[in-house]
């Protein structure tokens, strides 16, 4: 069992800054690929970014590429998306999720455990 705690989320203005943080606990976090996904009111859960368990293969989806930095410290078994430039349409509960793989993934189907999800409100 992996659990899976957000935090960081709130309330921001269009372009300012946000960092959110995933703290795990429970079986090996330093061997399993990480993933944060986001899902606004109405919408299907998205992928934001994954990186696999030695933080050598990162990805990131398109609508955040540039502003959107994922990273993990294993040693403190906390994975991190540090969110730059934030737009109205970053509105969203984000998520991180884990992998019972090394490899990291943007598919939803692929992660086994989920955090609760914390709310970032963007207001223009």
């Amino acid at each position: 069992q992996v659990q899976l705690v957000e935090s960081g989320g709130g309330l921001v203005q269009a372009g300012g800054s946000l960092r959110l943080s995933c703290a795990a606990s429970g079986r090996t976090f330093s061997g399993v690929g990480m993933g944060w996904f986001r899902q606004a009111p109405g919408n299907e859960r998205e992928f934001v970014a994954a990186i696999n368990w030695s933080a050598s293969s990162i990805i990131y989806a398109d609508s955040v590429k540039g502003r959107f930095t994922i990273s993990r410290d294993n040693a403190k078994k906390t994975l991190y998306l540090q969110m730059n430039s934030l737009k109205p349409e970053d509105t969203a509960v984000y998520y991180c999720a884990a992998r019972t793989y090394g490899n990291g993934s943007y598919q939803v189907a692929e992660y086994r455990y989920w955090g609760q999800g914390t709310q970032v409100t963007v207001s223009s």
